[in-house]
């Protein structure tokens, strides 16, 4: 039996838009139906959600990480089946997967993939509204470089994360992170700290090497404030994951996680700014297997 597919696109993300026409393409051939609708706003983003979901279609996140986490807690609350179509800067859960980004595999998984349920992260942020996050959610110095990574578009896609990162690494200020894991406290003084479901984040850094998307679990990778200078040369050890053995870093792992922190550093999730992290604690709890995704 044939799928039924509807796209959710995000205009403004990478190549979102062009990169849905050939994949589109391919599945009509193949005799799937195929609806796309462009950046259609939260409200209509949600009423889509629904739509498909009442009528068995496979929703397809085309966009990045941020569009990824915007629809995947929807999708995953109504039963339905998730997608991905990675257009994005990042691509980080893309490739956490191992998704090949050649239309013709996009198209085949789309078509031949069973549906495998992958776990999420629910965030309740400071004040407590609630947000879904696929891939990682972080405080300090990480989350300051994806705020700034919107500021140096004019950079060829490739150099955007790392000269954010470079640059945010040169002004950080450590911070007093009080965690609480599986009711274990710890308290730490570190540069940031990630709480990670997936194992990338920023266009391919390598942050939680370890970390599963359908173990139950969540990895909480503490980088310690080393002196700038060593943070700076340690920095490359991040795209490979070897970072993990520095003294600084502590990998932990739980699946219910408090963090607050003083004095206050921005926080994000997947590379979107979350506000502020401050004593008002975020809390972040894995939903295993909630999403039912083809990969």
């Amino acid at each position: 039996m044939s799928r039924s597919f509807a796209f959710l696109v995000n205009r403004s993300s990478g190549s979102g838009p062009g990169a849905a026409i050939p994949v589109a393409r391919l599945l009509r051939e193949a005799g799937a139906t195929v609806e796309v609708s462009y950046s259609p706003g939260p409200r209509a983003t949600l009423e889509a959600i629904g739509h498909a979901a009442d009528r068995g279609y496979v929703v397809v996140s085309v966009g990045g990480d941020g569009m990824l986490s915007s629809i995947a807690g929807e999708v995953a609350r109504l039963g339905g089946t998730l997608g991905i179509l990675p257009s994005g800067r990042g691509n980080d859960f893309a490739r956490m997967i191992g998704l090949d980004p050649a239309p013709e595999a996009i198209a085949r998984t789309l078509l031949e993939a069973e549906p495998t349920p992958t776990d999420l992260i629910k965030a309740t942020l400071p004040g407590g509204a609630a947000r879904c996050v696929a891939g990682s959610v972080y405080a300090g110095a990480d989350a300051q470089t994806a705020d700034l990574v919107n500021r140096v578009r004019w950079l060829p896609r490739r150099l955007q994360y790392p000269a954010a990162a470079v640059t945010s690494l040169a002004r950080f200020v450590p911070s007093s992170f009080s965690l609480v894991i599986d009711g274990t406290e710890h308290t730490v003084t570190a540069a940031c700290v990630v709480v990670a479901n997936s194992g990338y984040y920023g266009s391919g850094m390598r942050i939680a090497p370890s970390a599963s998307i359908d173990d139950g679990e969540l990895d909480v990778v503490i980088i310690g404030a080393a002196g700038r200078l060593d943070m700076l040369r340690a920095f490359p050890q991040v795209y490979d994951g070897s970072h993990v053995g520095l003294d600084q870093v502590q990998v932990l792992r739980g699946r219910s996680i408090t963090v607050a922190a003083r004095p206050a550093v921005a926080l994000g999730g997947d590379g979107e700014p979350l506000g502020m992290l401050g004593p008002d604690p975020l809390r972040v709890d894995v939903a295993a297997g909630a999403l039912r995704l083809l990969r």
